[in-house]
């Protein structure tokens, strides 16, 4: 295997942890208007992911920067040409971190209600989007011999595009309500379960249209072994919630979230943005590729940083792994 390919795996896996953290981290924001009844419950979903929100997004500031330095061909078609879409998930990352820290900073309600309504609306939109920026990227987007994007804003947003947002915002919910069950007390947890079990379905139903959809397209054995993978523990997650089994339907959903990126990075390889114009002019792992030298410093950089970093995480959701409820919460809050 060359480092190339073991580079476009690397990135996977990145983009994989981000989606699995991230996943529920909008799953949440989503449920402040979905599940919780007042602003206490609101506060409640908001502190079960206060301490590690900001944690998640690290994976994506690795993904694109793994990206930009082992294949800057794919990063600048992939910008340039997802230019607005992805503008917005970067302004709607931005502004819900603010939500998040400027919420508390004043106690009148309809202060705390705007940036509440802020962190629903910059949860939703990401997760809905991030799935129509990888669903062109798998399919193919128009891309000319000199590796640029010669299509519209427009163009991205086709029924299959819209079919992949659709599936990441319903998967994303229905982790962050198994996240929510498993992180919560009192009746909200309850609730979660039930809302949980409404969402599945729904996440299922998506799901499965859109990775058969992929599979059909570009896919091959191993992308359908992943997709096999996906569904099943969908459902799986789903008994395990009926049977009040927590700990289990989050795993099991996780495993959802990680089987169905590895679903589209296995349709994908070995293009990292294929060309719907002419496969000639669509970009590959080897021929977007830094050069060999810069991959090997990559990959000591690396070797090095990434068990510090996965140390770190891991200690803190260790530290914050208790239940919280309404009773957690000041009456002033």
């Amino acid at each position: 295997m060359q480092l190339h390919d073991v580079w476009f795996a690397v990135i996977g896996v990145l983009w994989t942890g981000y989606f699995f953290l991230e996943g529920f981290d909008f799953g949440i924001g989503v449920l402040t208007r979905l599940l919780a009844r007042d602003r206490a419950e609101r506060r409640v979903l908001i502190n079960t992911i206060g301490p590690v929100w900001d944690g998640n997004e690290v994976w994506l500031l690795t993904a694109a920067g793994a990206t930009f330095a082992a294949f800057p061909d794919w990063y600048a078609t992939l910008f340039s040409g997802f230019y607005l879409p992805l503008l917005l998930v970067l302004v709607c990352l931005i502004v819900r971190g603010v939500a998040f820290e400027y919420r508390a900073k004043r106690p009148e309600k309809s202060w705390q209600d705007r940036w509440e309504a802020a962190l629903f609306v910059t949860s939703l939109l990401p997760a809905f989007l991030w799935g129509v920026v990888f669903a062109n990227i798998v399919r193919g987007v128009p891309i000319d011999a000199r590796k640029n994007y010669a299509g519209t804003t427009v163009d991205l947003f086709g029924p299959y595009a819209l079919l992949g947002g659709l599936a990441t915002l319903t998967l994303f919910t229905f982790h962050g309500s198994v996240f929510a069950a498993l992180k919560t007390t009192g009746d909200i947890r309850g609730r979660a379960r039930r809302l949980a079990g409404l969402l599945g379905p729904a996440a299922a139903a998506t799901a499965a249209l859109f990775l058969a959809w992929t599979q059909r397209h570009t896919g091959g054995t191993g992308s359908l072994v992943a997709l096999a993978v996906a569904l099943l523990a969908l459902l799986a997650a789903l008994v395990a919630n009926r049977a009040g089994r927590e700990g289990w339907a989050f795993g099991l959903s996780g495993v959802t979230v990680a089987a169905t990126v590895s679903m589209l990075f296995l349709a994908l390889f070995p293009d990292v943005m294929p060309s719907s114009l002419d496969a000639d002019w669509s970009l590959t792992v080897e021929g977007a590729a830094s050069s060999p030298y810069t991959l090997r410093i990559m990959s000591w950089c690396a070797a090095f940083a990434t068990p510090v970093v996965l140390l770190y995480q891991g200690w803190t959701y260790w530290v914050f792994r208790k239940r919280i409820g309404t009773r957690n919460i000041a009456g002033n809050h």
